[in-house]
């Protein structure tokens, strides 16, 4: 694959003013233009949300392995769950990451318990963090490699594009950029919309970088209820945080209308005007 595989002129001066200060962005544009068509984000829409969302969650492409270097105070406030709560001591774990992530992923995302080590070996790696046995198997099924081949893969700037690729892939992110819905595809990266300024910031320098133009008119929602289909639909369950199949059936119904009774709005279970923007923000 290569630069001629784009559907644009994408180029090392572009890509350059993108990762501002990162020193390897000739390496990371010549992995971009080797990795990124394998996934069809070859558009300036595509491309640009893929930079834009990755660079907010790497620190500008630079971070490739999580940082658990925790003081015993940070535990207890970020982790209380783990520790103060637990009855666990943070001050036994105070700046030592591999103890840290044995502790937090153990028995979760199919990590074993804590002793088996696998929190420090499957911690998040790549540009978008890539966490747990569970989605290193699956990153790797994907590619033709273990779990542990994988854990490698992710830390070099190919396997770190191939796994946000997958991901990217997995949860069909591709239609938030055509349809330039920056908040869509937060929620489907982040689970909510922490950093949303930031990354909508970012989003717009590289639509301009690239050639393209925000314009917020392409999202378009349209009213919707029982018995609708289509990607308002999804959209509303995803706010929700229920399964977003775009069909609109009877508990959907159910969670729209609990939702309009705690936010005020007449509960008639219909997505309407009043409801789109209450809840998705247009």
């Amino acid at each position: 694959m290569g630069a001629e595989h784009f559907k644009f002129n994408f180029t090392e001066d572009q890509v350059r003013e993108l990762l501002k200060g990162n020193s390897d962005a000739d390496d990371w544009y010549d992995a971009m233009c080797e990795i990124l068509p394998l996934w069809d984000i070859t558009t300036i829409p595509r491309v640009a949300g893929f930079i834009a969302q990755c660079g907010h969650e790497s620190r500008n492409f630079t971070v490739l392995t999580e940082n658990l270097n925790y003081s015993a105070t940070a535990l207890d406030q970020i982790f209380s769950k783990y520790f103060s709560r637990a009855g666990r001591d943070a001050n036994q774990y105070h700046r030592k990451p591999r103890a840290i992530a044995n502790v937090i992923y153990a028995n979760r995302m199919d990590n074993g318990p804590t002793e088996s080590g696998d929190g420090w070996r499957f911690r998040g790696g790549g540009i978008l963090q890539l966490t747990g046995r569970y989605n290193y198997t699956q990153f790797g099924k994907a590619l033709d490699m273990s779990a542990e081949e994988a854990v490698d893969y992710v830390r070099t700037k190919k396997g770190a594009l191939d796994s946000a690729c997958w991901f990217w892939d997995t949860n069909n992110i591709n239609k938030y950029c055509d349809a330039h819905d920056i908040k869509g595809m937060t929620r489907r990266i982040n689970g909510g919309y922490i950093g949303l300024e930031d990354r909508k910031k970012h989003w717009i320098h590289a639509l301009e970088v690239l050639g393209g133009e925000w314009d917020p008119s392409k999202v378009v929602y349209e009213t919707v209820r029982r018995g609708s289909r289509g990607p308002t639909v999804t959209a509303v369950q995803e706010a929700l945080g229920i399964i977003a199949d775009g069909i609109f059936g009877p508990g959907t119904e159910a969670h729209v209308k609990e939702w309009q009774a705690e936010n005020g709005l007449v509960a008639d279970g219909i997505v309407g005007p009043k409801t789109i923007a209450a809840m998705l923000g247009e």
